[in-house]
């Protein structure tokens, strides 16, 4: 897969931090039934490799990915555990060189533009600015579309319901990255129509299936 098909599959990509693992797959069909498929499963919870994998199994709808992936055995295992893309928080060759090993599509993460450039040099284009709000937002990605005309961003961190169809209205923003999708509280209470709710909200967010301009990434 491209990482910038997962652009096509809707403007919002939710970052969820699950807890339970029992809490995997009702969380996913939620968002699948509102309209969203492409789920980041972080791995910050020691579930979280558990939670892809049930997903992976029991939600076939989903495409299901890794976060914070940040090293070749991250890649590895959430490729075994059934992860179809892996999201990493910045950008190392070695990680890079490992997924393209794996054949596993990676989008990792940048917040300057020497990272832009490292990344760039090894064949990424569609890149993750994170964490977006904190290194400059919308303002950075502004500044960055003069000298980087070919390359386009999944910005996450900090962003709001209120704040990602300013975000997609940018020029070289393909989707965004975001948790509001699934409030803690929400989850905690399995309130998953509130959930679905919200993921057919965010589904209809301006930026929808914008299609891309560039070619094949690794």
């Amino acid at each position: 897969m491209n990482p910038m098909e997962l652009a096509a599959h809707g403007p919002v990509i939710p970052v969820l931090v699950i807890e339970r693992v029992e809490q995997a797959v009702p969380l996913a069909e939620a968002l699948v039934a509102g309209g969203v498929r492409v789920l980041e499963v972080t791995l910050r919870t020691p579930v979280a490799l558990q939670c892809i994998e049930a997903i992976a199994r029991r939600v076939p709808q989903a495409i299901v990915g890794a976060g914070t992936v940040r090293s070749a055995g991250d890649a590895q295992a959430a490729k075994d555990a059934g992860s179809r893309f892996v999201v990493s928080p910045g950008y190392s060759r070695h990680v890079g060189e490992a997924c393209r090993q794996l054949g596993l599509p990676l989008l990792p993460g940048v917040a300057t533009a020497s990272e832009v450039m490292a990344a760039n040099d090894d064949g990424y284009s569609f890149l993750k600015l994170f964490p977006a709000s904190a290194v400059g937002g919308m303002q950075l990605l502004k500044s960055l579309a003069g000298p980087f005309p070919d390359v386009s961003f999944c910005p996450t961190g900090g962003i709001t319901a209120e704040t990602a169809p300013q975000y997609l209205a940018l020029p070289n923003v393909r989707v965004c990255g975001g948790s509001w999708l699934t409030p803690l509280d929400a989850v905690h209470h399995g309130d998953w129509a509130r959930i679905t709710s919200l993921a057919r909200q965010a589904a209809g967010l301006r930026g929808a299936g914008m299609p891309s301009t560039l070619g094949p990434l690794h």
